[in-house]
C-alpha cells in the first residue's frame, strides 16, 4: 500500500526520534539492564505514549496504522523500548479508553496518554498464560472496596509502572464470566514486585512477577462491569498483537539493513558477498517475506481503524511477522558468519530480542488456533 504524506511524516518523526534518543544508548541500556527512562520521556513529549487516545483525554489521536508504523521505527533501534511503548499504548491506555468511566479516564487515562505515568497489564499468572480463564488471582468485595490477592507473571514494566490493569476472579464458580478488571495504582499497599526475571533478550525492558497481598482499592476502580474482565482482556489483545507484529518487523528490517550493508562491504573469493548467488537469494527471500508481513500488518491495522472485526487478521499478522522476523534475524547472522555470533555486532542482540515475539501476546500455536477457529466461523 502507498502511505500518505501524513503517515510518512509520522514514520519519519519516529525514525528521527529513535536515531537521536535511542540508538546512541541502546547497547549500554541492554548490557547493564537499564530501564530506558530518557527514551520513554522523549516518546511522551512527542506524543507517542498516547497515540490511540483522543485529544480530549490528552492523547495524540492517531490511528492503528500510524501506531504500527511508529513501533516499527522504534523497534529498529530497540526492541525493549518498542515493547514498553506497545504495551503502554495498546494494553494500558486502550482498555481505559474503551471501558473506563469518565472519572477513570480523567484520573488515569490522561496522565497515561501524556506519558506522565507508565502503564502495565497484568493478566498472565504462573499457571495461567494463554489460558486466561484459569486466572486464580481473586478480588473480594468489602463494602466500597475490593481486596486483591494473587500472583501475576511476565508483567512488562511491572516495577516501573505507575498504573496496572489487573484481572482477578470475582466469581469462583464461573469460568470466563468470573473475571473482572481493576485499575490499580502501583503505590497501593499490597502491590509488591516479587521478582524481576532474567531474560534471553530485551534486557532494558523488565518483566516482573507481581504479588498482590491484601491489595485494597476503591470499588470505583473496577474497569467495566463485574464479570467483564475476560471480554476486556481479549478485546484489547488484538491491538497488542498488532504492536508485537510491528516490533518484530522493525527488528527484522534492521537485521536486513545490516545484512545488506555487510554484503556490499565484505569480499570473499574476490567478490562482494551480495554477488554470490547463495547470499543474493537469501537477501531476496528476507526482503520478500518482510514485505508480505508488512502488508498483512497494514491490512489488519486498517480493519481495526475502520472498526471492523480483525481477530483473524491481527492473529495472522502477528503469527507471520514474528516467525518471519526470527528467520530473517537468523539468516542475517548466517550472512555475517562468525562475526554475527559476536556481541561486538548488533545481530546477536536483535536475534535474542526478536525471539520472544513468537511467545508473548499469544504464542504461534495460540495464533494458529485462533485463526483456525475464525476460518471455521467463515
Amino acid at each position: 500500500m502507498l502511505l500518505t504524506e501524513e503517515y510518512l511524516l509520522v514514520q519519519e518523526t519516529a525514525r528521527s526520534l529513535a536515531d537521536k534518543v535511542i540508538r546512541p544508548h541502546v547497547e549500554e541500556w541492554e548490557k547493564h539492564k537499564i530501564f530506558p527512562r530518557p527514551a520513554i520521556d522523549a516518546l511522551a513529549q512527542a506524543g507517542f505514549m498516547g497515540m490511540l487516545v483522543p485529544e480530549q483525554f490528552a492523547g495524540s489521536q492517531s490511528d492503528h496504522l500510524a501506531f504500527v508504523l511508529s513501533i516499527i521505527e522504534i523497534a529498529k533501534a530497540s526492541g525493549s523500548v518498542s515493547t514498553i511503548m506497545s504495551v503502554h499504548n495498546s494494553l494500558a491506555c486502550a482498555p481505559i479508553l474503551k471501558f473506563g468511566t469518565k472519572a477513570q479516564q480523567e484520573q488515569f487515562l490522561m496522565p497515561l496518554a501524556r506519558g506522565e505515568k507508565l502503564g502495565a497489564f497484568c493478566l498472565s499468572e504462573p499457571q495461567a498464560g494463554s489460558d486466561a480463564a484459569n486466572c486464580q488471582t481473586h478480588a473480594s468485595h468489602h463494602g466500597d472496596t475490593f481486596v486483591l490477592n494473587g500472583v501475576k507473571q511476565f508483567v512488562t514494566s511491572g516495577q516501573h509502572a505507575d498504573i496496572a490493569i489487573i484481572f482477578a476472579r470475582t466469581d469462583k464458580a464461573a469460568k470466563q464470566g468470573g473475571l473482572s478488571a481493576f485499575i490499580v495504582p502501583t503505590n497501593t499497599p499490597g502491590y509488591q514486585v516479587a521478582k524481576l526475571e532474567n531474560k534471553m533478550g530485551q534486557h532494558a525492558s523488565e518483566i516482573a512477577q507481581i504479588v498482590l497481598e491484601d491489595c485494597r482499592i476503591p470499588a470505583a476502580y473496577m474497569l467495566g462491569n463485574l464479570g467483564e474482565g475476560y471480554k476486556i482482556a481479549l478485546g484489547n489483545l488484538e491491538g497488542g498483537r498488532l504492536g508485537i507484529a510491528a516490533q518484530a518487523i522493525g527488528m527484522a528490517e534492521e537485521a536486513l539493513r545490516l545484512s545488506m550493508q555487510y554484503a556490499k562491504e565484505r569480499k570473499t573469493f574476490d567478490h562482494f558477498l551480495y554477488q554470490h548467488q547463495a547470499i543474493g537469494f537469501k537477501l531476496a527471500d528476507m526482503a520478500t517475506q518482510l514485505e508480505a508481513a508488512k502488508q498483512l500488518l497494514y491490512h489488519a491495522a486498517l480493519l481495526r481503524d475502520a472498526n471492523r472485526p480483525c481477530l483473524k487478521e491481527a492473529s495472522m499478522a502477528k503469527l507471520f511477522a514474528s516467525e518471519v522476523a526470527e528467520k530473517v534475524c537468523r539468516e542475517a547472522i548466517q550472512i555475517y558468519g562468525g562475526y554475527g555470533y559476536l556481541q561486538d555486532f548488533p545481530l546477536e542482540r536483535l536475534y535474542r530480542d526478536v525471539r520472544v515475539a513468537m511467545i508473548y501476546e499469544g504464542t504461534s500455536e495460540i495464533q494458529r488456533y485462533i485463526i483456525s477457529k475464525e476460518l471455521i466461523k467463515d
